[in-house]
């Protein structure tokens, strides 16, 4: 059962956070709102009128627009076309173009974003400026219930501030949003009140002011939470992976750092840093023009990423859906992809042996799961990430490189991974930590360095950073460089 007796009720001109745990029932609740699936039960009402939407696009005259944390835009369209698509101005089928314009710069401007031109392509704009033209699109709809699902989750920092002041624009107009975020400090930063969901029904609601996240999160999960960042006691231990002045086709430039057994060292940096291409250049999925990588005590100048599995290093993707799992394949086959060894005898596969292994790690890891055989689209986003950390552990690796492991993800699933994390460190493994969220790499690592137009600035004990020191070496690197 996705829903189970919701009671969910929104002001006019309010912000309303939704909240909960993966597979609460946030998506599906919106899904009914948004005419996308029927109710089997219950009743809603919109301005105090029985609201029944037939379907999407009769949910959307109506006044309610959903805005997809997956955007549903045209990438080959220009920006004018997007936000009118469906309803463009004009008679006899020839589109009046000159209305189309004026509506469209209008809609920006009330958004405060006159600088987005109209006449863009959509493919060339950045994640914050898509966000704006969905939003626009609501508006010329005159959309009196606004949808937001994790609109931040892919976004820089300054377009998120630039997201909330459009969100308060919107509050300013009478529109109402419901807003869908696993991040408690936007929650606290841009709603007015919140609602929890768990298990399919809701079971807290309040003011977001008077209310501190710490009994936000207990009410998400159900029970007191005694360590949002849990630390293990781990002991470091020799030298596993050195880079000394990396370098790639544009990022990373000159990237040098040491990773000890036993260790969590995480990297921060603003979104375009080049985080992300250090790590596919060390596992082999870019080139590394310059410098050198040593695992172990083996010295090289690039590997693929087989030859780098071999030798104990995996990479995580912050791509679930487009590179970390297959997501029609079923949770077994996603495991056990990279290393079939362990069940299979001159090339014929032991099915039940597989199906042995993967329960285990199901077990070990706390994957919600119906068994081996479902598919991994199936799952929520936390219990998808555990599968494919699970194939990293599975294929034996000593060393994991985690690309924005909890992205996406609700907080008790990032306690869990913080947790195995932790645990994985204690045994002896390596872990480099990419993150946009600043408090969970000052929560978990040892170590931490700033990324910044591909440069890492120097590492420094977790402790010795602030969420401040560290946002201020990533917009204006080290020494102000």
């Amino acid at each position: 059962m996705a829903l189970d007796g919701v009671d969910l009720e929104v002001g006019v001109g309010e912000v309303h956070a939704l909240v909960g745990e993966n597979g609460a029932g946030k998506s599906t609740l919106m899904k009914v709102l948004a005419g996308a699936l029927p109710p089997d039960g219950g009743e809603m009402e919109l301005d105090g009128e029985r609201f029944a939407p037939a379907g999407p696009l009769d949910a959307l005259r109506r006044g309610v627009a959903m805005i997809y944390q997956e955007l549903n835009l045209a990438p080959d369209l220009t920006v004018e076309q997007n936000v009118m698509l469906g309803r463009e101005p004009g008679r006899f089928g020839v589109v009046d173009r000159s209305t189309l314009r004026v509506t469209v710069t209008r809609a920006l401007a009330v958004l405060g974003h006159e600088d987005i031109d109209p006449t863009a392509r959509v493919a060339e704009l950045g994640p914050g400026p898509r966000q704006v033209v969905e939003i626009a699109r609501a508006l010329v709809g005159e959309a009196r219930v606004v949808v937001m699902d994790e609109p931040t989750s892919s976004m820089s920092r300054r377009d998120t501030e630039n997201l909330f002041a459009v969100v308060g624009r919107l509050r300013d107009r009478g529109v109402s949003v419901i807003y869908i975020s696993h991040f408690l400090e936007e929650v606290k930063q841009v709603a007015d009140r919140y609602t929890v969901l768990r298990d399919g029904a809701s079971v807290a609601t309040g003011g977001v002011a008077e209310t501190d996240a710490t009994t936000i999160i207990e009410q998400m999960v159900g029970r007191s939470v005694d360590e949002i960042f849990p630390r293990a006691e781990r002991t470091m231990g020799k030298p596993v992976l050195t880079l000394d002045a990396i370098g790639g086709q544009q990022l990373p430039r000159s990237v040098s750092l040491e990773l000890r057994r036993g260790e969590i060292f995480g990297i921060a940096g603003l979104v375009g840093a080049g985080r992300t291409e250090l790590v596919r250049a060390v596992f082999g999925l870019e080139p590394v023009l310059s410098g050198q990588v040593m695992v172990a005590a083996v010295t090289d100048a690039g590997r693929p990423p087989r030859a780098r599995l071999a030798q104990g290093v995996g990479l995580l993707s912050e791509s679930r859906k487009e590179e970390g799992l297959a997501m029609g394949l079923s949770v077994a086959e996603n495991v056990t992809l990279s290393r079939m060894g362990p069940f299979s005898r001159l090339g014929v596969l032991d099915p039940r042996r597989r199906a042995e292994i993967v329960r285990r790690w199901i077990q070990e890891l706390g994957i919600r799961t119906r068994g081996p055989d479902q598919p991994v689209g199936e799952l929520s986003g936390g219990n998808q990430q555990k599968v494919a950390l699970a194939r990293l552990l599975h294929h034996d690796v000593d060393v994991l490189l985690l690309d924005e492991p909890t992205r996406g993800i609700d907080v008790s699933s990032k306690v869990e991974i913080y947790r195995l994390m932790g645990k994985l460190a204690a045994s002896g493994k390596a872990i480099l930590f990419i993150s946009s969220y600043i408090p969970e790499l000052l929560g978990v690592c040892d170590r931490v360095a700033v990324m910044h137009r591909g440069v890492l600035g120097d590492a420094r004990p977790a402790g010795e950073w602030t969420e401040t020191s560290v946002m201020d070496e990533a917009t204006r690197g080290a020494e102000g460089a």
